[in-house]
């Protein structure tokens, strides 16, 4: 990758990596449904003027339909959970099990197309990672209860679906509309319950939670797509992708050494197998004629649009 790559390759590893740490800051003082309004009502207002300006909202809202789902999928609903359950669980923990996504999306890929062939390394895979998901799930249960872990599973099963409804059913809508349009819809859908209480909730609210609200919006969220989409430009669809793999331990990390949260050597060996689980599962051998046209679809659709 060019110096620029790996600047934003860094920079995405950061930005996507502490969302675990502010969430837990955040929801000491702010309910979940609330920091959901405030992160997609703020990312709405800095994404909004830049699809505007390159003409894309209008195009994201032709397939509404499937944009409302994606929204529910992809930011309403596990942006919901993951808040409601940080008020109980580790930020590092969270961001542990979060990355089990790549894992859940190699299945449901399987399941949505029957082309996606489960070699014995795919299963292997799929069945080391899991283990290792297992294995914080069940340590930490007595800890803190099912109902969080349920809800962090929900957020997995979530963010590996929210990408085959964009390659499905959004692939020609362009990405800066996605992302504007989606924020707006979040905002409209948990404004009803959100906005009567925010009068309150600005009266008492501390400097800590509120700061950690607004990073999320700012930061972890308008800047994370405008970074995110550079990146993809600049170095493909699939190495963008790696990110995903980096973001736990950028969590743990933070959690340490911030909130003091414990790093065990279970932390370590569930990573560990997540990690290698998520590489065997979602690796794929390409022919050179399948690399010949994913190069060519870059090159004309420098977003990713069409390679994502």
């Amino acid at each position: 990758m060019s110096r620029r790559g790996w600047l934003l390759f860094g920079a995405m590893c950061v930005i996507w990596g502490i969302p675990y740490l502010l969430i837990k800051v955040a929801v000491r003082e702010i309910g979940p449904a609330e920091l959901v309004f405030v992160r997609t009502a703020l990312g709405a207002v800095l994404l909004l003027p830049i699809a505007l300006a390159r003409r894309e909202l209008r195009a994201s809202l032709r397939p509404w339909l499937p944009l409302l789902a994606y929204t529910v999928v992809e930011i309403g609903l596990p942006w919901l959970l993951l808040s409601d359950a940080e008020r109980h669980v580790d930020s590092s923990f969270t961001g542990l099990v979060i990355a089990g996504v790549p894992l859940v999306a190699a299945v449901m890929a399987r399941l949505m197309n029957r082309a996606e062939r489960l070699t014995a390394s795919r299963v292997s895979g799929l069945l080391v990672g899991l283990a290792g998901v297992a294995l914080l799930l069940g340590f930490h249960a007595a800890g803190s209860g099912p109902i969080p872990l349920l809800e962090l599973v929900g957020v997995v099963v979530c963010y590996a679906a929210g990408p085959l409804i964009i390659e499905r059913w959004l692939s020609d809508v362009p990405r800066y509309g996605v992302a504007a349009a989606s924020l707006v819809v979040g905002a409209v859908l948990f404004a009803p319950v959100s906005v009567p209480k925010l009068p309150d909730l600005a009266r008492h609210v501390t400097t800590g939670p509120a700061l950690a609200a607004l990073a999320l919006a700012v930061i972890c969220t308008a800047l994370a797509f405008v970074l995110f989409f550079a990146l993809v430009a600049e170095v493909g669809g699939v190495r963008a992708t790696v990110i995903t793999f980096v973001n736990p331990a950028v969590a743990v990390v933070l959690g340490a050494l911030v909130l003091n949260e414990p790093v065990t050597w279970l932390t370590g060996a569930a990573f560990a197998l997540i990690l290698a689980g998520s590489i065997l599962a979602t690796r794929r051998k390409t022919t050179p004629a399948e690399d010949a046209e994913t190069g060519r679809l870059q090159e004309t659709d420098p977003a990713g649009l069409s390679a994502n």
